[in-house]
């Protein structure tokens, strides 16, 4: 069997050989930081469960720890509340409310952010704390602090640090609050998704700072942005390569909506393919259109519901070809998405890494292109 010494050691070989692994310091950070520390036990979903269960998989079971060094997220809570030692028979139905992200998206957003030995870095979202060792191990305890919203979460992520041998700085808060004691900030990683940037990130990452973060919404789709910022609560930057998810912070997380009733509405046909949504980047275009919606269906077969407004757009595939949609309530939904998605399609579809953002006084804007092209301001 497999030691975690000689697991680390394979688990970095690989994310060397891959490319995700690039600077020498974060290499030594991924072979020195036990993961099975932070996860404990976890969560894996029952598979062809409809809806999703999980079980729990236990440090006793076999195969254990090589889960933990296999590339891959593993869930350590549900619903905001069950951790796995909660559920001892069988498997249990919830939402992942908190996670220990694939190591290689981690290793390869702190290369992204720049950190380097002097920098003061602030993480939001602690989560199991493996990230926040990954981050002390190559900048030292004193050059980072760690914000958890969850008490339960931050509580248990600050027992694993310290048996790791760490100690940041941890603080439990809202971390869209920023530093309770503020400060200045080299650079911002978070590990959470939001749906605007906070303000107080933008005042304490210091100007020639950085923010690396993942802009999501309603509909939950998700991109990487690093901005740099250029003032007190100003900043720009681009979208990055490759395929980036995160939950939500929950202070951004949708309000709860009573059980979806699908009612009349006026109908006409669709000028888009529906199935564009179900893209990576279609998604996140019509989510830029529509940052209120939730985004429901599948296909042809797309349900917005905004949740601010009530308003409703259904599509479906019409008996002679293309697509018809019916939509009701004050703001007209897939109106607003088609427009986005003609303007992407006219772009040649690029990938989110072909659209920035500007954050200023004025607001906070996405653009495709260049800053002066079609953008969408974020729902601040």
């Amino acid at each position: 069997m497999s030691t975690s010494t000689q697991l680390r050691d394979a688990l970095a070989d690989r994310l060397t050989e891959n490319g995700t692994l690039t600077e020498a310091e974060w290499s030594s950070a991924a072979r020195a930081v036990p993961r099975e520390l932070f996860t404990g036990s976890y969560f894996l979903p029952v598979a062809g469960s409809v809806p999703t269960s999980y079980r729990p998989v236990r440090e006793s079971e076999p195969g254990w720890l090589e889960r933990v060094y296999s590339d891959e997220t593993l869930i350590t809570q549900l619903d905001s509340h069950i951790r796995p030692y909660d559920v001892t028979d069988g498997a249990v139905t919830g939402s992942p409310s908190s996670s220990s992200t694939l190591p290689s998206l981690v290793l390869r957003m702190w290369q992204q952010l720049g950190a380097e030995a002097g920098h003061r870095v602030l993480e939001i979202g602690t989560g199991t704390g493996y990230s926040t060792a990954l981050g002390a191990h190559r900048l030292g305890d004193a050059h980072l602090t760690s914000i958890e919203y969850d008490p339960v979460v931050g509580g248990a992520a600050a027992v694993a640090l310290k048996a790791a041998g760490f100690a940041p700085r941890l603080i439990i808060g809202d971390g869209l609050r920023g530093d309770p004691d503020g400060g200045q900030y080299d650079r911002l990683i978070a590990t959470c998704s939001v749906r605007y940037i906070p303000f107080p990130w933008l005042h304490q990452v210091k100007p020639g700072g950085k923010i690396l973060v993942t802009l999501s919404g309603w509909s939950y789709a998700n991109a990487l942005v690093l901005l740099d910022v250029t003032g007190p609560g100003q900043a720009t930057g681009r979208f990055l390569p490759g395929h980036t998810s995160f939950m939500i912070a929950r202070p951004h997380d949708r309000p709860p909506r009573p059980t979806l009733a699908l009612l009349p509405g006026d109908e006409r046909p669709s000028r888009i393919d529906p199935g564009k949504l179900e893209t990576w980047t279609g998604g996140w275009v019509a989510q830029l259109a529509a940052p209120s919606a939730e985004r429901m269906g599948a296909g042809a077969e797309q349900i917005l519901w905004d949740v601010a407004t009530g308003s409703q757009a259904r599509t479906a595939p019409h008996p002679d070809g293309g697509w018809t949609v019916v939509q009701r309530g004050p703001v007209r939904l897939w109106d607003r998405v088609e427009r986005a998605v003609q303007r992407w399609q006219a772009a040649g579809e690029p990938h989110p890494e072909g659209f920035g953002m500007t954050v200023s006084v004025a607001g906070q804007r996405v653009w495709l292109g260049t800053e002066d092209g079609p953008g969408w301001d974020l729902p601040v």
